[in-house]
């Protein structure tokens, strides 16, 4: 174990880079704080490279510790308060952090997503912005049963602070997939099995609550300030909404996306059922 008391050491420096996308990108890792998250990744399979706390984590959170520890061949350090402030994100950091490297990719690329059989419910989100949205998406996500999450367009990083704080973890477990534009890729997913549904706030659409879900099904959600591209909208088999009776014209991205993946799941286990 080494004892980092610097600001200015070379290694908590890099660490602390890997709070702007570019590096995670770069250095194929993410950041995780926080004692339960950080444990939580390394139960859930992730790889850590890396892992770091204070003398006061370590007093408070010894079995938290301990499971990193026994998950993970990474490198531990002990730092000093000043230097874990550095890579803290949070106001009250708990003081134990991990650089954990990407989750492994190779079944989770456009090709083999699309070469898998159509199977079950999955959830496609379009130019999502909002890390918090994102993380709360993929909580709910993995809570609900939802097979797998197609990132469309220019999303936000699932593994920003933000989002992995949002989303308590699902992002090391529920399979990620990106997709450059959901519109271009529609006839690929309809010719692999899928149907697709593009979720508009509009009354003319099939109301979600009658829809039959026994089918593979994804549902495509649009970002929070304008919806879905209407270039996908186009793209999608079937148009659906959420009724709604109150004088709300549409609802939170990530509310949205909660609602109709409930629905998904309920209409499957009534099918199935």
């Amino acid at each position: 174990m080494e004892h980092i008391t610097s600001r200015r050491n070379e290694t908590v420096r890099a660490v602390a880079a890997l709070r702007s996308a570019s590096a995670r990108r770069k250095q194929q890792a993410f950041l995780c704080e926080g004692a339960r998250l950080c444990a939580d990744a390394a139960e859930s399979g992730i790889s850590i490279r890396s892992f770091f706390y204070t003398q006061k984590a370590l007093q408070k959170y010894p079995q938290y510790l301990d499971t990193i520890r026994q998950h993970t061949a990474g490198k531990e350090y002990l730092l000093e308060p000043s230097v874990a402030q550095l890579l803290a994100d949070t106001r009250n950091s708990q003081e134990i952090f991990c650089v954990c490297a990407f989750p492994n990719t190779a079944d989770t690329t456009p090709e083999s997503f699309l070469h898998r059989p159509a199977a079950g419910a999955c959830l496609a989100l379009e130019q999502l912005q909002d890390p918090a949205n994102l993380g709360t998406v993929l909580r709910t996500a993995e809570a609900l049963g939802i097979n797998c999450v197609l990132l469309c367009g220019q999303c936000c990083d699932p593994f920003s602070p933000k989002a992995l704080r949002g989303g308590m973890g699902a992002a090391f477990r529920l399979p990620l997939v990106h997709f450059s534009s959901f519109a271009a890729a529609a006839p690929l997913f309809h010719q692999a099995g899928w149907q697709t549904m593009a979720a508009v706030p509009d009354t003319n659409a099939e109301k979600v609550t009658k829809v039959d879900f026994s089918v593979p099904v994804i549902m495509a959600v649009g970002n929070e300030g304008n919806g879905l591209l209407p270039e996908t909208v186009a793209a999608c088999s079937r148009r659906v909404t959420i009724p709604m009776l109150g004088r709300a014209e549409s609802l939170n991205a990530s509310a949205s996306a909660s609602i109709l993946m409930w629905e998904m799941m309920r209409g499957r286990g009534r099918n199935n059922g």
